[in-house]
């Protein structure tokens, strides 16, 4: 068993990563039931919080069947993440979370995110006045440094579980490297070999199959670890991961019908829960995950985004399923390389 703070999560969690534009109320539903054991909200700003924009507070909704749930705040001013954090206790969730590493040029640059990375003893101050300010557990989620010069996690998770934090995940890319080139998990393994650290340290970078995984979990020794872009338009992803570390069985690859259907639940909740405007708007980025490998696909495809309600979505996805009955999926790892760049992942 993994424990962060009081929250009990079973040998060997699978986080869902926060992704900024993706991971929302109806997206993490799906992934939570298909096996995902930890989510986190979209990053939140702490600023927008205290200055109660309606986006920012919109960001903190989450349905009773998420938890255990974390939700993620960023920012460079003690006083705003302070109070953001004593805002986020008053919406219960199971935990609070930090973003020190979204790298996006943005964020960065208003001194927030992975710019924090510059500034160990700001990123020491900013975890520290979240501590203070909620009765929650705190966790933290970072990457090695902000360059291949200044890869400082070592440093970082004994100043950051000193600051008082109950978890840590860390991405295994320095900022300047953004999304490029293949996660280093060696200095994630350091941290947790670390005999100064008793706090659950969680991997992410680069995890896409069941093998992947298992591999990954032998050779690092980590906690956990967290998933993010393999799970768009795959939420299965956890399932699968979980079967194969538990048996060493790779489970059957997600046939059409049920392809469809979790996309058809999304597409629902997503509409339930933003209105049938942005709802139906804010599904189209996820067709072409859901109906990757389907013949035909980019064509339904086209159709899909300019449809207006989920009943003529639902038809064109009855459409699809009617033409492509008994259609069988190869097991492929995940590429992740045409993923968009979500800047929270």
């Amino acid at each position: 068993m993994v424990k962060i703070g009081t929250i009990a999560l079973p040998e060997f969690p699978l986080l869902l990563a926060p992704m900024e534009d993706v991971s929302d109320p109806p997206f993490r539903l799906v992934c939570k039931e298909n096996g995902a054991d930890l989510l986190f909200t979209e990053f939140i700003s702490s600023r927008g919080l205290v200055r109660e924009t309606e986006k920012c507070r919109r960001r903190l909704d989450f349905f009773a069947g998420e938890r255990p749930i974390g939700i993620q705040i960023f920012g460079g001013d003690e006083r705003s993440m302070g109070l953001a954090a004593a805002i986020v206790e008053g919406t219960k969730p199971d935990f609070l979370d930090i973003n020190f590493g979204c790298p996006v040029k943005g964020i960065v640059n208003s001194g927030a995110g992975a710019g924090v990375l510059r500034d160990l003893d700001l990123m020491v101050r900013l975890t520290q006045a979240c501590v203070n300010a909620t009765s929650l557990p705190v966790t933290v989620k970072t990457r090695l440094g902000w360059d291949e010069e200044s890869k400082n996690i070592g440093e970082v998770a004994e100043r950051l579980q000193d600051a008082g934090i109950a978890a840590l995940t860390i991405h295994g890319r320095t900022r300047c490297q953004l999304y490029k080139g293949s996660a280093d998990w060696t200095l994630i393994a350091e941290v947790k070999n670390n005999p100064r650290i008793h706090i659950p340290i969680f991997g992410n970078g680069d995890i896409s199959s069941p093998e992947m995984a298992l591999e990954y979990k032998e050779r690092y020794g980590v906690d956990g670890m967290m998933i993010g872009r393999a799970a768009i338009g795959n939420p299965w992803i956890f399932r699968e991961i979980r079967h194969y570390l538990q048996t060493g069985e790779l489970l059957p690859s997600p046939g059409l019908e049920e392809r469809v259907s979790a996309c058809r639940k999304h597409l629902l909740s997503s509409v339930a829960w933003k209105g049938p405007v942005a709802g139906i708007r804010d599904m189209r980025r996820h067709y072409v995950h859901y109906l990757r490998g389907v013949p035909d696909g980019p064509a339904y495809r086209k159709r899909l985004v300019l449809l207006e309600t989920a009943e003529e979505i639902g038809s064109v996805l009855d459409e699809v399923v009617a033409a492509n009955r008994g259609l069988r999926f190869q097991r492929e790892p995940v590429s992740l390389v045409n993923y968009h760049e979500h800047c929270a992942l």
